[in-house]
Protein backbone atom coordinates (compact mmCIF):
# COMPACT_ATOMS: atom_id res chain seq x y z
CA UNK A 1 0.00 0.00 0.00
CA UNK A 2 1.88 3.03 -0.94
CA UNK A 3 1.55 6.59 1.02
CA UNK A 4 -1.07 8.35 -1.25
CA UNK A 5 -3.79 5.28 -0.27
CA UNK A 6 -3.00 5.81 3.80
CA UNK A 7 -5.85 6.82 5.29
CA UNK A 8 -5.01 10.60 6.99
CA UNK A 9 -3.96 10.05 10.89
CA UNK A 10 -6.43 12.27 12.67
CA UNK A 11 -9.35 9.98 10.40
CA UNK A 12 -7.96 6.83 11.15
CA UNK A 13 -8.06 7.52 15.34
CA UNK A 14 -11.92 9.20 14.67
CA UNK A 15 -13.03 5.36 14.14
CA UNK A 16 -10.29 2.99 15.61
CA UNK A 17 -8.74 2.83 18.73
CA UNK A 18 -5.00 1.01 18.08
CA UNK A 19 -3.61 -1.73 20.36
CA UNK A 20 -0.10 -2.83 20.44
CA UNK A 21 2.24 -4.76 21.72
CA UNK A 22 6.28 -4.41 21.18
CA UNK A 23 8.96 -7.43 20.89
CA UNK A 24 12.37 -5.67 22.07
CA UNK A 25 15.58 -8.40 21.08
CA UNK A 26 18.86 -7.11 23.61
CA UNK A 27 21.66 -9.46 22.50
CA UNK A 28 23.59 -9.48 25.80
CA UNK A 29 27.14 -8.10 25.94
CA UNK A 30 28.78 -11.26 27.14
CA UNK A 31 32.18 -12.31 25.96
CA UNK A 32 30.88 -16.03 24.84
CA UNK A 33 27.55 -17.23 23.35
CA UNK A 34 24.64 -18.42 25.34
CA UNK A 35 25.03 -21.89 25.00
CA UNK A 36 29.17 -22.36 23.89
CA UNK A 37 32.44 -20.36 23.91
CA UNK A 38 32.68 -19.13 20.70
CA UNK A 39 33.32 -15.69 21.24
CA UNK A 40 30.74 -12.64 20.63
CA UNK A 41 33.11 -10.30 19.41
CA UNK A 42 31.93 -7.89 16.69
CA UNK A 43 33.64 -7.27 13.01
CA UNK A 44 35.47 -10.66 13.16
CA UNK A 45 35.49 -12.78 9.63
CA UNK A 46 32.63 -14.44 8.71
CA UNK A 47 32.03 -17.94 9.98
CA UNK A 48 35.14 -18.38 12.28
CA UNK A 49 33.57 -17.32 15.59
CA UNK A 50 31.80 -21.22 15.19
CA UNK A 51 32.09 -24.56 16.65
CA UNK A 52 30.06 -27.59 16.67
CA UNK A 53 27.36 -26.11 19.72
CA UNK A 54 26.26 -23.43 17.49
CA UNK A 55 26.43 -24.76 14.40
CA UNK A 56 23.96 -27.55 16.10
CA UNK A 57 26.18 -30.45 14.61
CA UNK A 58 25.54 -33.83 15.69
CA UNK A 59 27.04 -35.08 19.57
CA UNK A 60 27.28 -31.51 20.41
CA UNK A 61 25.92 -30.56 23.69
CA UNK A 62 25.14 -26.64 25.22
CA UNK A 63 26.25 -25.39 28.20
CA UNK A 64 24.47 -22.26 29.65
CA UNK A 65 26.22 -19.19 29.92
CA UNK A 66 25.67 -17.90 34.03
CA UNK A 67 26.56 -14.53 33.08
CA UNK A 68 23.74 -14.88 30.73
CA UNK A 69 21.65 -15.58 33.36
CA UNK A 70 22.35 -13.07 35.29
CA UNK A 71 22.01 -10.33 32.78
CA UNK A 72 18.45 -11.93 32.31
CA UNK A 73 17.99 -11.40 36.45
CA UNK A 74 18.89 -7.85 36.20
CA UNK A 75 16.67 -6.80 33.67
CA UNK A 76 14.15 -8.60 34.73
CA UNK A 77 14.43 -6.67 38.43
CA UNK A 78 14.54 -3.17 37.14
CA UNK A 79 11.62 -3.95 34.67
CA UNK A 80 9.75 -5.03 38.29
CA UNK A 81 9.31 -8.45 37.19
CA UNK A 82 8.74 -11.62 39.62
CA UNK A 83 11.90 -13.49 38.95
CA UNK A 84 10.78 -17.44 38.15
CA UNK A 85 12.26 -20.06 41.12
CA UNK A 86 12.37 -22.48 38.44
CA UNK A 87 12.39 -22.17 34.24
CA UNK A 88 13.53 -23.82 32.05
CA UNK A 89 14.53 -23.66 27.98
CA UNK A 90 12.64 -24.79 25.15
CA UNK A 91 13.32 -25.94 21.19
CA UNK A 92 11.22 -23.45 18.74
CA UNK A 93 11.59 -25.44 15.45
CA UNK A 94 11.43 -23.61 12.15
CA UNK A 95 13.07 -23.33 9.03
CA UNK A 96 15.56 -20.15 8.75
CA UNK A 97 18.67 -20.98 6.68
CA UNK A 98 20.60 -18.34 9.32
CA UNK A 99 19.63 -20.80 11.93
CA UNK A 100 22.04 -23.60 11.68
CA UNK A 101 20.41 -25.78 14.18
CA UNK A 102 16.92 -25.49 12.73
CA UNK A 103 15.76 -24.55 15.77
CA UNK A 104 15.99 -21.76 18.25
CA UNK A 105 16.94 -22.28 21.98
CA UNK A 106 14.88 -19.98 23.71
CA UNK A 107 11.79 -20.13 26.69
CA UNK A 108 8.26 -20.49 26.16
CA UNK A 109 5.84 -21.08 28.88
CA UNK A 110 8.70 -20.46 31.59
CA UNK A 111 10.80 -17.73 30.97
CA UNK A 112 12.61 -15.97 33.85
CA UNK A 113 10.99 -13.15 34.30
CA UNK A 114 7.28 -12.04 34.45
CA UNK A 115 4.72 -9.75 35.11
CA UNK A 116 6.35 -6.24 35.48
CA UNK A 117 6.43 -2.87 34.35
CA UNK A 118 7.95 0.28 32.94
CA UNK A 119 7.03 3.52 33.51
CA UNK A 120 7.89 6.20 30.38
CA UNK A 121 7.29 10.16 30.49
CA UNK A 122 6.14 11.18 26.88
CA UNK A 123 6.94 14.48 25.48
CA UNK A 124 4.49 16.49 27.81
CA UNK A 125 5.67 15.22 30.67
CA UNK A 126 3.46 12.59 31.23
CA UNK A 127 3.76 9.39 32.23
CA UNK A 128 2.19 6.17 30.78
CA UNK A 129 2.83 2.70 32.23
CA UNK A 130 3.99 -0.10 29.61
CA UNK A 131 2.66 -4.06 31.43
CA UNK A 132 6.04 -6.13 31.07
CA UNK A 133 4.23 -9.86 29.91
CA UNK A 134 8.30 -11.51 30.26
CA UNK A 135 11.63 -11.27 29.37
CA UNK A 136 12.98 -14.48 28.29
CA UNK A 137 16.53 -16.04 27.38
CA UNK A 138 17.56 -16.92 23.89
CA UNK A 139 20.20 -17.09 21.19
CA UNK A 140 20.65 -15.22 18.46
CA UNK A 141 20.57 -16.39 14.23
CA UNK A 142 23.14 -15.83 12.14
CA UNK A 143 23.09 -13.67 9.39
CA UNK A 144 21.81 -13.50 6.21
CA UNK A 145 23.31 -11.71 3.27
CA UNK A 146 21.35 -10.98 -0.27
CA UNK A 147 23.47 -10.52 -3.29
CA UNK A 148 22.88 -9.52 -6.55
CA UNK A 149 19.52 -7.40 -5.81
CA UNK A 150 18.42 -3.42 -5.68
CA UNK A 151 17.29 -3.74 -1.74
CA UNK A 152 19.45 -5.79 -0.15
CA UNK A 153 16.88 -8.26 0.50
CA UNK A 154 16.00 -11.73 -0.49
CA UNK A 155 13.73 -10.43 -3.32
CA UNK A 156 15.58 -9.74 -6.50
CA UNK A 157 18.63 -11.54 -5.31
CA UNK A 158 21.11 -13.45 -7.19
CA UNK A 159 22.61 -15.67 -4.57
CA UNK A 160 22.72 -15.14 -0.57
CA UNK A 161 25.62 -15.59 2.10
CA UNK A 162 25.77 -16.86 5.70
CA UNK A 163 27.64 -15.88 8.51
CA UNK A 164 27.24 -17.79 11.09
CA UNK A 165 29.46 -15.48 13.70
CA UNK A 166 26.06 -14.45 15.57
CA UNK A 167 24.68 -17.96 15.96
CA UNK A 168 24.51 -18.02 19.44
CA UNK A 169 24.80 -14.94 20.89
CA UNK A 170 22.41 -14.28 24.21
CA UNK A 171 19.45 -12.78 23.35
CA UNK A 172 16.71 -11.54 25.90
CA UNK A 173 13.62 -11.03 24.32
CA UNK A 174 11.15 -8.52 26.41
CA UNK A 175 7.49 -8.97 25.48
CA UNK A 176 5.21 -6.49 26.80
CA UNK A 177 1.50 -7.08 27.54
CA UNK A 178 -1.12 -5.51 24.90
CA UNK A 179 -0.72 -1.56 25.37
CA UNK A 180 -4.44 -0.07 25.26
CA UNK A 181 -5.20 3.37 25.93
CA UNK A 182 -2.70 5.16 24.39
CA UNK A 183 -4.89 6.22 21.53
CA UNK A 184 -3.59 8.99 19.04
CA UNK A 185 -0.75 9.22 21.36
CA UNK A 186 0.37 5.16 20.45
CA UNK A 187 3.39 5.63 18.05
CA UNK A 188 4.67 8.61 20.89
CA UNK A 189 4.03 5.89 23.60
CA UNK A 190 6.37 3.01 21.72
CA UNK A 191 9.03 4.99 20.83
CA UNK A 192 9.31 6.50 24.49
CA UNK A 193 9.22 2.84 25.52
CA UNK A 194 11.92 2.02 23.65
CA UNK A 195 14.23 4.87 24.33
CA UNK A 196 13.41 3.96 27.69
CA UNK A 197 14.21 0.40 28.33
CA UNK A 198 17.16 1.56 26.38
CA UNK A 199 18.56 3.82 28.60
CA UNK A 200 17.79 0.94 31.32
CA UNK A 201 19.34 -1.74 29.82
CA UNK A 202 23.14 0.36 29.57
CA UNK A 203 22.70 1.62 32.62
CA UNK A 204 22.57 -1.75 33.92
CA UNK A 205 25.37 -2.60 32.08
CA UNK A 206 24.40 -6.00 30.32
CA UNK A 207 24.57 -4.76 26.68
CA UNK A 208 25.66 -1.54 24.24
CA UNK A 209 21.91 -1.36 23.18
CA UNK A 210 23.01 0.13 19.80
CA UNK A 211 20.48 0.07 17.68
CA UNK A 212 22.23 0.66 14.62
CA UNK A 213 24.37 -2.28 15.06
CA UNK A 214 21.51 -4.39 15.73
CA UNK A 215 22.05 -4.60 19.45
CA UNK A 216 18.76 -4.13 19.97
CA UNK A 217 15.86 -4.13 17.55
CA UNK A 218 11.59 -3.72 17.87
CA UNK A 219 9.06 -5.53 16.86
CA UNK A 220 6.18 -3.91 16.59
CA UNK A 221 2.72 -5.91 17.01
CA UNK A 222 -0.20 -3.48 15.98
CA UNK A 223 -3.96 -3.77 15.47
CA UNK A 224 -6.81 -1.63 15.33
CA UNK A 225 -10.52 -1.81 16.50
CA UNK A 226 -13.86 0.44 16.14
CA UNK A 227 -14.03 2.46 18.79
CA UNK A 228 -15.92 1.43 22.04
CA UNK A 229 -15.42 -2.03 21.36
CA UNK A 230 -12.71 -4.89 23.35
CA UNK A 231 -12.55 -7.52 20.72
CA UNK A 232 -8.91 -7.11 19.74
CA UNK A 233 -8.07 -6.70 15.59
CA UNK A 234 -5.78 -8.74 13.46
CA UNK A 235 -2.18 -7.92 14.19
CA UNK A 236 0.88 -7.35 12.05
CA UNK A 237 4.28 -7.29 12.90
CA UNK A 238 6.71 -5.43 11.83
CA UNK A 239 9.85 -6.95 12.21
CA UNK A 240 13.27 -5.80 13.38
CA UNK A 241 12.77 -1.76 13.24
CA UNK A 242 16.22 -0.54 14.07
CA UNK A 243 16.05 3.67 15.52
CA UNK A 244 13.59 5.41 17.78
CA UNK A 245 12.23 7.13 15.53
CA UNK A 246 11.86 4.29 13.21
CA UNK A 247 9.51 2.75 15.93
CA UNK A 248 7.35 5.78 15.70
CA UNK A 249 7.26 5.59 12.21
CA UNK A 250 6.22 2.05 11.64
CA UNK A 251 3.27 2.44 14.15
CA UNK A 252 1.77 5.40 12.32
CA UNK A 253 1.95 4.09 9.13
CA UNK A 254 0.68 0.58 10.27
CA UNK A 255 -2.32 2.33 12.15
CA UNK A 256 -2.78 4.09 8.76
CA UNK A 257 -2.16 1.43 6.54
CA UNK A 258 -4.81 -0.83 8.84
CA UNK A 259 -7.59 1.86 8.75
CA UNK A 260 -7.69 2.15 4.76
CA UNK A 261 -7.76 -1.96 5.18
CA UNK A 262 -10.63 -1.66 6.98
CA UNK A 263 -13.01 1.26 5.66
CA UNK A 264 -12.57 -0.78 2.66
CA UNK A 265 -14.00 -3.58 3.39
CA UNK A 266 -10.97 -5.82 3.21
CA UNK A 267 -9.16 -8.26 6.05
CA UNK A 268 -5.93 -7.39 7.87
CA UNK A 269 -3.63 -10.37 7.02
CA UNK A 270 -1.86 -11.44 10.21
CA UNK A 271 2.38 -11.26 8.79
CA UNK A 272 5.47 -10.15 9.54
CA UNK A 273 6.26 -6.72 7.65
CA UNK A 274 9.69 -5.27 6.82
CA UNK A 275 10.20 -1.34 7.67
CA UNK A 276 11.80 0.65 5.02
CA UNK A 277 13.59 3.79 6.56
CA UNK A 278 13.99 5.86 3.28
CA UNK A 279 9.88 6.59 2.97
CA UNK A 280 8.90 5.59 6.26
CA UNK A 281 6.26 2.60 4.81
CA UNK A 282 6.22 -1.21 5.56
CA UNK A 283 5.71 -4.11 3.15
CA UNK A 284 4.48 -7.68 3.56
CA UNK A 285 7.10 -10.22 4.67
CA UNK A 286 5.65 -13.70 5.15
CA UNK A 287 2.25 -14.67 7.04
CA UNK A 288 2.87 -15.03 10.86
CA UNK A 289 3.10 -18.01 12.66
CA UNK A 290 1.25 -19.00 15.93
CA UNK A 291 3.08 -20.37 18.76
CA UNK A 292 1.70 -23.86 18.07
CA UNK A 293 3.42 -23.98 14.49
CA UNK A 294 6.52 -23.78 16.16
CA UNK A 295 6.29 -26.96 18.10
CA UNK A 296 7.69 -26.08 21.49
CA UNK A 297 9.15 -28.73 23.21
CA UNK A 298 11.21 -28.75 26.23
CA UNK A 299 15.26 -28.77 25.71
CA UNK A 300 16.24 -31.91 26.55
CA UNK A 301 20.28 -31.41 26.44
CA UNK A 302 19.57 -28.32 29.06
CA UNK A 303 19.04 -28.65 32.89
CA UNK A 304 16.62 -26.41 34.02
CA UNK A 305 17.04 -22.67 35.69
CA UNK A 306 16.51 -22.48 39.66
CA UNK A 307 18.12 -19.18 41.13
CA UNK A 308 18.47 -19.59 44.68
CA UNK A 309 16.36 -16.07 46.47
CA UNK A 310 19.33 -15.08 48.12
CA UNK A 311 20.74 -14.64 44.74
CA UNK A 312 18.32 -12.64 43.35
CA UNK A 313 18.03 -10.48 46.13
CA UNK A 314 21.74 -9.69 45.91
CA UNK A 315 21.93 -8.32 42.47
CA UNK A 316 18.67 -6.69 43.40
CA UNK A 317 20.84 -4.66 45.84
CA UNK A 318 23.55 -4.03 43.60
CA UNK A 319 21.39 -2.44 40.64
CA UNK A 320 22.97 0.58 39.67
CA UNK A 321 20.57 4.24 39.63
CA UNK A 322 17.97 3.21 37.29
CA UNK A 323 17.58 5.93 34.59
CA UNK A 324 14.34 7.72 36.21
CA UNK A 325 16.01 8.20 39.33
CA UNK A 326 19.19 9.38 37.61
CA UNK A 327 17.38 11.80 35.31
CA UNK A 328 16.00 13.50 38.70
CA UNK A 329 19.75 13.33 39.97
CA UNK A 330 21.14 15.58 37.02
CA UNK A 331 18.03 17.70 36.93
CA UNK A 332 19.13 18.92 40.12
CA UNK A 333 22.88 19.05 39.53
CA UNK A 334 21.96 21.19 36.12
CA UNK A 335 19.93 23.65 37.89
CA UNK A 336 17.19 22.85 35.17
CA UNK A 337 13.19 24.00 35.21
CA UNK A 338 10.83 20.85 34.48
CA UNK A 339 10.30 22.15 31.12
CA UNK A 340 13.84 22.56 30.27
CA UNK A 341 14.60 19.08 31.96
CA UNK A 342 11.48 17.58 29.20
CA UNK A 343 13.37 19.44 26.46
CA UNK A 344 16.51 17.63 26.93
CA UNK A 345 14.70 14.66 27.34
CA UNK A 346 12.16 14.79 24.02
CA UNK A 347 15.68 15.86 22.12
CA UNK A 348 17.65 12.41 23.85
CA UNK A 349 20.38 14.33 25.07
CA UNK A 350 21.04 13.44 28.54
CA UNK A 351 23.44 10.97 27.92
CA UNK A 352 25.33 13.23 25.30
CA UNK A 353 25.59 15.88 28.07
CA UNK A 354 26.35 13.63 30.96
CA UNK A 355 28.84 12.48 28.84
CA UNK A 356 30.19 15.96 27.32
CA UNK A 357 30.24 17.25 31.13
CA UNK A 358 32.29 13.92 32.05
CA UNK A 359 34.49 14.67 29.74
CA UNK A 360 35.00 18.24 30.76
CA UNK A 361 32.94 20.99 29.35
CA UNK A 362 30.51 22.98 32.11
CA UNK A 363 26.83 21.70 32.35
CA UNK A 364 25.80 24.80 30.56
CA UNK A 365 27.99 24.84 27.60
CA UNK A 366 27.28 20.87 27.16
CA UNK A 367 23.88 21.40 27.14
CA UNK A 368 24.01 24.56 24.74
CA UNK A 369 25.71 22.90 22.08
CA UNK A 370 23.56 19.69 22.42
CA UNK A 371 20.36 21.28 22.47
CA UNK A 372 21.64 24.20 19.74
CA UNK A 373 23.00 23.09 16.66
CA UNK A 374 23.47 19.24 17.27
CA UNK A 375 19.97 18.61 17.72
CA UNK A 376 19.31 21.03 14.64
CA UNK A 377 21.53 19.38 12.68
CA UNK A 378 19.60 15.62 13.73
CA UNK A 379 16.22 17.41 13.09
CA UNK A 380 17.52 18.16 9.58
CA UNK A 381 18.54 14.75 8.97
CA UNK A 382 15.88 12.90 10.40
CA UNK A 383 18.28 11.16 12.48
CA UNK A 384 18.75 10.38 16.62
CA UNK A 385 21.39 13.15 17.95
CA UNK A 386 22.89 10.03 19.78
CA UNK A 387 23.53 9.15 16.51
CA UNK A 388 25.29 12.17 15.04
CA UNK A 389 29.32 11.49 13.68
CA UNK A 390 30.42 13.48 16.98
CA UNK A 391 31.53 12.41 20.09
CA UNK A 392 30.97 14.10 23.68
CA UNK A 393 34.72 14.41 23.98
CA UNK A 394 34.76 16.31 20.82
CA UNK A 395 32.18 18.81 21.95
CA UNK A 396 34.04 18.84 25.28
CA UNK A 397 37.01 20.07 23.41
CA UNK A 398 35.29 22.26 21.62
CA UNK A 399 33.58 23.94 24.75
CA UNK A 400 37.47 23.71 26.22
CA UNK A 401 38.70 26.05 23.15
CA UNK A 402 35.87 28.64 23.67
CA UNK A 403 36.74 29.04 27.40
CA UNK A 404 40.20 29.62 26.31
CA UNK A 405 39.29 32.02 24.14
CA UNK A 406 40.52 30.38 21.48
CA UNK A 407 37.21 30.42 19.25
CA UNK A 408 34.28 32.28 19.60
CA UNK A 409 30.96 30.92 19.44
CA UNK A 410 30.59 31.25 15.19
CA UNK A 411 34.13 29.39 14.85
CA UNK A 412 32.98 27.09 17.31
CA UNK A 413 29.74 26.27 14.72
CA UNK A 414 32.22 26.01 12.03
CA UNK A 415 34.34 23.34 13.73
CA UNK A 416 31.62 21.56 14.81
CA UNK A 417 30.19 21.18 11.42
CA UNK A 418 33.97 19.94 9.88
CA UNK A 419 33.94 17.19 12.68
CA UNK A 420 30.41 16.58 11.71
CA UNK A 421 31.63 16.49 8.01
CA UNK A 422 34.36 13.88 8.89
CA UNK A 423 37.11 16.57 8.67
CA UNK A 424 38.98 15.36 12.10
CA UNK A 425 39.63 16.05 15.43
CA UNK A 426 38.54 19.88 16.97
CA UNK A 427 41.96 20.98 17.20
CA UNK A 428 43.29 19.32 13.62
CA UNK A 429 40.12 21.82 11.98
CA UNK A 430 40.82 25.02 13.95
CA UNK A 431 44.75 24.35 12.36
CA UNK A 432 43.64 23.02 8.78
CA UNK A 433 40.63 25.99 8.01
CA UNK A 434 42.95 28.61 10.61
CA UNK A 435 39.51 29.67 12.47
CA UNK A 436 41.56 30.46 15.58
CA UNK A 437 40.81 33.54 17.07
CA UNK A 438 42.79 36.54 16.66
CA UNK A 439 43.74 38.35 19.53
CA UNK A 440 46.86 39.65 18.33
CA UNK A 441 47.24 43.84 18.61
CA UNK A 442 49.17 43.72 15.84
CA UNK A 443 46.65 41.97 13.81
CA UNK A 444 43.55 43.88 15.19
CA UNK A 445 45.17 47.20 15.01
CA UNK A 446 44.75 47.54 11.33
CA UNK A 447 40.83 46.49 11.13
CA UNK A 448 40.54 48.59 13.83
CA UNK A 449 41.64 51.45 11.84
CA UNK A 450 39.77 50.76 9.17
CA UNK A 451 36.71 50.43 10.65
CA UNK A 452 36.91 53.68 12.44
CA UNK A 453 37.85 55.48 9.34
CA UNK A 454 35.04 54.83 7.44
CA UNK A 455 32.43 55.24 10.23
CA UNK A 456 33.53 58.59 11.51
CA UNK A 457 29.97 59.42 12.53
CA UNK A 458 29.78 56.67 14.60
CA UNK A 459 33.16 56.94 16.06
CA UNK A 460 32.19 60.75 16.71
CA UNK A 461 28.57 59.62 19.25
CA UNK A 462 31.46 57.30 20.83
CA UNK A 463 34.15 60.16 21.38
CA UNK A 464 30.57 62.62 22.80
CA UNK A 465 29.82 60.07 25.45
CA UNK A 466 27.66 57.40 23.72
CA UNK A 467 29.75 53.95 24.31
CA UNK A 468 26.76 51.97 23.73
CA UNK A 469 27.39 52.90 19.75
CA UNK A 470 31.06 50.42 19.52
CA UNK A 471 28.94 47.86 19.15
CA UNK A 472 28.37 48.74 15.56
CA UNK A 473 32.60 49.03 15.24
CA UNK A 474 32.86 45.74 16.77
CA UNK A 475 30.70 44.49 13.70
CA UNK A 476 32.45 46.13 11.21
CA UNK A 477 35.53 44.62 12.18
CA UNK A 478 34.18 41.55 13.20
CA UNK A 479 33.37 41.07 9.16
CA UNK A 480 36.45 42.56 8.50
CA UNK A 481 38.10 39.56 9.84
CA UNK A 482 35.20 37.12 8.96
CA UNK A 483 34.12 36.68 12.24
CA UNK A 484 37.91 35.37 14.00
CA UNK A 485 38.67 38.55 15.68
CA UNK A 486 38.12 38.59 19.83
CA UNK A 487 35.46 40.93 20.02
CA UNK A 488 36.35 41.84 23.48
CA UNK A 489 39.81 42.58 23.02
CA UNK A 490 38.26 44.44 19.71
CA UNK A 491 36.12 46.70 21.90
CA UNK A 492 38.78 47.80 24.01
CA UNK A 493 41.15 48.53 21.24
CA UNK A 494 38.75 50.83 19.45
CA UNK A 495 37.85 52.56 22.66
CA UNK A 496 41.80 53.32 23.42
CA UNK A 497 41.69 54.69 20.11
CA UNK A 498 39.63 56.82 20.28
CA UNK A 499 40.62 58.12 23.82
CA UNK A 500 37.20 57.02 25.71
CA UNK A 501 37.04 55.02 29.02
CA UNK A 502 35.30 52.14 29.23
Amino acid sequence: MSVENLVPYEEALASYDPVMGLEVHVELGTKTKMFCGCSTELGAEPNTQTCPTCLGLPGSLPVVNAIGVESAIKIGLALNCEIAEWCRFARKNYFYPDMPKNFQTSQYDEPIAFNGYLDVQLEDGETFRVEIERAHMEEDTGKSSHVGGATGRIHGATHSLLDYNRAGIPLIEIVTKPIEGAGSRAPEVAKAYVAELRELIKALGVSEARMDKGQMRCDVNLSLRPNGTEKFGTRSETKNVNSLRSVERAARFEIQRHAALLNDGRTVVQETRHFHEDNGTTTSGRIKDNAEDYRYFPEPDLVPIAPSREWVEELRAGLPELPRVRRARLQAEWDLSDKDMQSVLNAGAVEPIQLTIAAGAPADQARKWWMGELARRANETGTDLAEQPITPVQVARVCTLVAEGKLNDKLARQVIEAVLAGEGEPDAVVEQRGLAVVSDDSALGAAVDQAIAENEAIAAKIRDGKVAAVGALVGAVMKATRGQADAARVKDLILERLGVQA
